[in-house]
């Protein structure tokens, strides 16, 4: 009796430790989240608040904005070259880090350093290295660089290129979230055993063929894990395009997030703004919760 009765009392306890955290969530996060999609049907196009129910006008309205289409590609090709950049940067100091190099905590500390950095910053450092000069300055920042090391088949407009102004943001973001790929690829090719290398190096496997054949297909779970994450991060941008390039020429580097402040806060189109957040949060949603149904799968099956 002794014995259930503090049991019940340990629950008790928990339950009461956790639930000014659980209180908190409830509202400031999925409260929210439940308004932005209530606010979302209404005709809140004012300061001053406006719950008259619309049904899906906004939705209408938003999808029907060649800005937003715009702005859509603009997201997809952003994200595309930006995981692929993170992916490959990261894998590639991950395995450089992983050959036990001298000073190996001062270079993981180097490469991890830009998540530190916010991405306001980042985005003036890259506007100046991204400043493809004039005829009157000359090349500037990487262009001036290229040229000098004979290089100038190299230089770009970057963000003031039309049809390159979202990638130069993309290689900017890219620099900046790579440190983390690098962590997760780190940390899991140190749990690989060295006698799956050493087994497929006998086997007559050049160094090569042992990453492509050995290391790599073990690192597809981390890879998935990376993907996700930084799936999240691109759809969010918006501090870094905001001080790298702005919307661009002809909205080429603009994202549906800039667009969510400039119709909800700069036009006052709250209940626009707030079909523009739900689809955002519903696009996250298709990215994240799939992920989180197999790790919940896993969990249970172990």
């Amino acid at each position: 009796m002794s014995k259930i009765r503090n049991t019940t009392r340990d629950k008790l306890l928990s339950w009461a430790l956790l639930a000014p955290s659980i209180l908190i969530i409830a509202v400031f996060v999925y409260g929210f989240i439940a308004f932005t999609g209530f606010a979302s049907v209404t005709r809140w196009a004012t300061l001053v608040p406006d719950f008259t129910f619309v049904g899906t006008t906004n939705y209408s309205r938003v999808l029907g904005d060649s800005r937003f289409r715009i702005d859509i590609v603009n997201i997809v090709e952003f994200s595309v070259v930006f995981i692929l950049f993170c992916l490959a940067l990261g894998f590639f100091l991950a395995v450089l880090v992983d050959q036990h190099v001298v000073g190996e905590n001062m270079f993981r500390a180097i490469y991890l350093l830009p998540l530190a950095v916010s991405p306001i910053v980042t985005g003036v450092v890259w506007r100046w290295l991204m400043s493809p000069g004039n005829e009157a300055t000359g090349p500037q920042g990487l262009n001036a660089l290229f040229d000098s090391a004979g290089l100038g088949f190299l230089k770009n407009g970057w963000f003031t290129d039309e049809n390159f102004g979202i990638k130069a943001v993309a290689i900017a973001a890219g620099w900046q979230m790579a440190g983390y790929a690098m962590a997760l690829y780190l940390a899991n090719l140190r749990n690989i055993p060295d006698e799956l290398r050493e087994a497929a190096r006998l086997d007559g496997a050049s160094e090569f063929a042992v990453y492509q054949r050995v290391i790599v297909p073990l690192m597809r779970p981390v890879t998935v894990s990376i993907v996700v994450v930084l799936g999240q991060v691109a759809l969010n941008v918006f501090g870094l395009v905001l001080a790298l390039s702005g919307r661009g020429v002809g909205f080429s580097s603009d994202v549906p997030a800039i667009l969510l402040f400039d119709t909800a806060y700069r036009s006052g189109l709250v209940g626009r703004g707030a079909a523009i957040a739900t689809i955002l949060f519903l696009l996250v949603a298709v990215l994240v919760v799939p992920y989180l149904a197999r790790m919940l799968r896993q969990e249970t099956a172990r």
